[in-house]
């Protein structure tokens, strides 16, 4: 089947994922940069508020008081960016697992280059939310989400073909960018907000790929894959298949504490 695929398309769609990534990294380390200094500033002001003789009992009360409550923020903001990378480490497990199955592996160049950027892509989404969550204060998250963990450890063993590698594909692309999505409006900080919305529109983009991929494979058109496709012989939902939403949904969004280390 692979054999059929247009290459100067999958190349064209490897050079785009690629510069939106591209894009979105500029973002992230601008984010991560403005986090950590924002953090900094944070900490020196706490040592000033401190010093002896500074602040009398009531004023020193208000300060701690204040302090609880931004550190329960930054509670939230650690397992969120913790919870995220676990997402991301699974990603990379299962692009990883994807690139050594046999179908993949002696299989169509360009699928196979594709699936390896795709998972250097999720790497390095797992290493800007780690070292965002230790400038947080927490720790840095090496394990796979536990929930979606499980999941693919019961498909891993029904996989016959690239379509089913396409189908539990989605259901962690879409989990994440439902996740980041959901999570610019949960983290208490601007910078971290960025950090999110920085990720989320790449993983949607893996999604809509992947989407368009699955359609013309369940229809038997994977020799469609190129530009230009022949019109006549595409499905009806060829051109919206990739793009269901006109709002990206957060209802299967991961809560924040799904992969939180304990």
């Amino acid at each position: 089947m692979t054999d059929s695929i247009d290459t100067r398309r999958l190349e064209q769609l490897t050079e785009e994922s690629d510069d939106l990534h591209s894009d979105a990294s500029r973002i992230t380390r601008a984010a991560l940069e403005d986090f950590g200094q924002v953090r900094e500033d944070v900490s020196a002001k706490s040592r000033r508020w401190w010093r002896p003789g500074l602040l009398g009992g009531a004023a020193a009360g208000a300060v701690l008081l204040g302090a609880g409550r931004a550190a329960a923020a930054n509670g939230d903001d650690v397992m969120a960016l913790q919870t995220a990378a676990s997402l991301e480490n699974l990603a990379v497990s299962v692009y990883t697992t994807a690139a050594g199955l046999e179908f993949i592996k002696n299989g169509n160049a360009v699928v196979k280059a594709f699936v390896e950027k795709t998972t250097a892509q999720h790497a390095a989404h797992a290493k800007a939310f780690n070292a965002a969550a230790v400038k947080a204060g927490g720790k840095e998250q090496t394990q796979p989400d536990p929930k979606y963990a499980a999941i693919v450890q019961q498909a891993l063993p029904t996989i016959k073909g690239p379509a089913d590698v396409v189908k539990l594909a989605i259901t962690l692309e879409d989990v994440a960018a439902q996740t980041y999505t959901k999570n610019v409006s949960q983290v208490s900080d601007p910078a971290l907000r960025q950090l999110f919305g920085s990720v989320a529109p790449v993983e949607a983009q893996h999604k809509a790929v992947l989407l368009a991929v699955q359609a013309l494979l369940a229809a038997n058109l994977a020799d469609q894959i190129k530009l230009p496709p022949d019109a006549a012989a595409l499905p009806a939902a060829a051109g919206s298949v990739g793009f269901p939403d006109a709002f990206y949904p957060t209802k299967d969004a991961s809560p924040i504490t799904e992969g939180a280390v304990k």
